[in-house]
């Protein structure tokens, strides 16, 4: 279910906590560019650690590389993004606002299905236990339709696309009565293609330098060194290469937030497989990736596979891992099989031969491609969408507020680890709590505050996802004990001080995740 006003709840929790910040926002920002504050940088670098652990270091044939952002142009000439990097424009006369064709349509089945959703969800209430869906689906008239008709709108929206039919896609539009979110009205132009590519200069003089590209993808830095690596890593097929880097495109419309953006960070692998076997290694890093967004232990539900409708020039298959946002369901990774596309045109294009010589067959050949690609910001923004809700609290745990704004984040990926409150900030109490929060900050973030209510504290740290806390107060001066407070439960337990830094390492142990 779509929600706007979540949403914006959202973005507004984002900045109000440290996460990110609109870019440049003393000059009124820059569109689709934003700065991670200094929560922000803390989750995405705890979410790119579990990516490199999961992907390089819990795989003997997989390593890393870190490719340079400027490359030689003749290497976007090879890849296609030169003469195919593009996407279908349309304006919209009346808000002179600009859109992706194919999205507008995309956004209409969307519409559909949800339409669809709730016929069913009716029909589940009616008929409690007695529901039977897949009859359900079979006999309902009004169901029918809405299949038959988002079965005629992919139909058409696939096949303007696979022959680059734009007067087709306009139709389209037309035909689906879309129109304009902003203005509401379907004064549309003509649909005309939109290259991403950023273009700049390499050189000291204008006039004589060479035009290059900010790399819109991260992929062709590890299909340049696919010899250099293999040959030095002395792997052997198949095997992968994995990176993290930056990345930029043009987009038409860069929006909601931090999901679409023109400079954004992308999680690579391009796993380098046997000729003929890509099918089935195809299939098996689509169940690992689906694993690994559904091992951080958020609804199962909000993951599905979607096949696409299109695919890019390189691809022999291609699905999306989409993710629920609180703006409906997106893409968020993406694993294609590519096929020997890259490396056979890098090859042809350099002259340079990239083929590996396969010891079990005894000849050579140009390996084909699997790749998994996420996006880094896109993974941050369905983090922060999935651990973000307002509850009520007991009234143990109310003494400033009845509720409360918790951001449910799984421990090794939230910004701070451990909050150390002293209950007041005298007595003794401070130096104590320094004690230990100097011991604990060697192995993770932590946090330390003394200003404010201790209810209020809590309710800071529960609002940046802040797992554990750990409170002194009188009796440890006594006794050498601490309140170790958990963030989901509210639970508190009186622990020993000598304990605290074995307590607090088994919970951030990185094993129960990658395991």
């Amino acid at each position: 279910m779509v929600s706007n006003d979540r949403f914006r709840e959202l973005v507004a929790h984002c900045k109000e906590y440290g996460f990110v910040f609109p870019s440049s926002e003393i000059y009124d920002g820059l569109g689709a560019v934003y700065d991670y504050g200094h929560n922000g940088v803390e989750l995405k670098n705890n979410i790119r650690e579990y990516w490199w652990r999961s992907m390089v270091q819990m795989h003997e044939n997989i390593v890393g590389i870190d490719a340079a952002i400027f490359m030689h142009p003749t290497v976007w000439k090879a890849s296609g993004h030169v003469d195919a990097f593009q996407d279908p424009l349309i304006d919209n006369r009346d808000s002179k606002k600009r859109y992706r064709a194919d999205t507008l349509v995309e956004d209409y089945l969307a519409r559909l299905e949800e339409k669809a959703g709730k016929e069913i969800e009716r029909a589940r209430k009616r008929f409690g236990d007695r529901f039977n869906e897949h009859m359900f689906r079979q006999t309902n008239e009004r169901l029918q339709q809405l299949e038959q008709q988002m079965n005629d709108v992919r139909r058409r929206l696939q096949e303007a696309l696979e022959t680059n039919d734009l007067e087709g896609l306009r139709r389209l539009i037309d035909d689906c009565g879309i129109a304009d979110p902003e203005s509401g009205t379907r004064n549309w132009t003509e649909v005309r293609q939109f290259n991403l590519m950023f273009a700049t200069q390499l050189g000291a003089v204008s006039g004589e330098s060479d035009t290059i590209y900010l790399r819109p993808e991260t992929a062709q830095g590890i299909y340049v060194n696919f010899l250099n690596v293999q040959k030095t890593s002395r792997q052997k097929i198949p095997f992968g290469i994995a990176q993290v880097g930056k990345a930029f495109r043009n987009e038409i419309v860069a929006r909601q937030f931090i999901f679409r953006m023109r400079e954004f960070e992308q999680m690579e692998m391009q796993f380098f497989v046997r000729p003929g076997t890509e099918t089935e290694w195809y299939e098996t890093w689509k169940q690992r990736r689906m694993d690994w967004h559904r091992r951080l232990g958020f609804d199962p539900d909000a993951y599905r596979f979607k096949d696409h409708l299109k695919l890019a020039h390189y691809a022999k298959a291609a699905c999306d891992i989409e993710f629920r946002f609180p703006f409906g369901f997106k893409e968020l990774e993406g694993i294609h099989s590519r096929g020997d596309y890259d490396l056979g045109n890098h090859q042809k294009f350099s002259g340079k031969k990239l083929q590996y010589f396969d010891p079990d067959l005894g000849s050579s050949y140009v390996p084909y491609v699997v790749e998994t690609s996420i996006g880094l910001d896109r993974m941050v923004l369905a983090v922060l969408s999935a651990s973000y809700a307002e509850e009520q609290v007991p009234k143990a745990d109310a003494e400033e507020s009845s509720s409360r704004v918790v951001l449910r984040l799984p421990s090794v990926l939230a910004p701070v680890k451990v909050a150390v409150l002293p209950l007041v900030a005298r007595d003794g109490l401070p130096e104590a709590a320094r004690k230990i929060f100097d011991r604990l900050k060697m192995f993770c973030r932590c946090y330390y505050e003394e200003k404010d209510t201790i209810g209020r504290r809590y309710r800071r740290q529960d609002a940046i996802g802040t797992p554990f806390a750990l409170t002194i107060d009188q009796q440890t001066l006594s006794d050498e004990t601490v309140t170790l407070r958990y963030r989901d439960t509210l639970h508190q337990d009186r622990i020993s001080v000598r304990g605290v830094e074995q307590i607090i390492q088994e919970k951030l142990d990185w094993r129960q995740w990658l395991a």
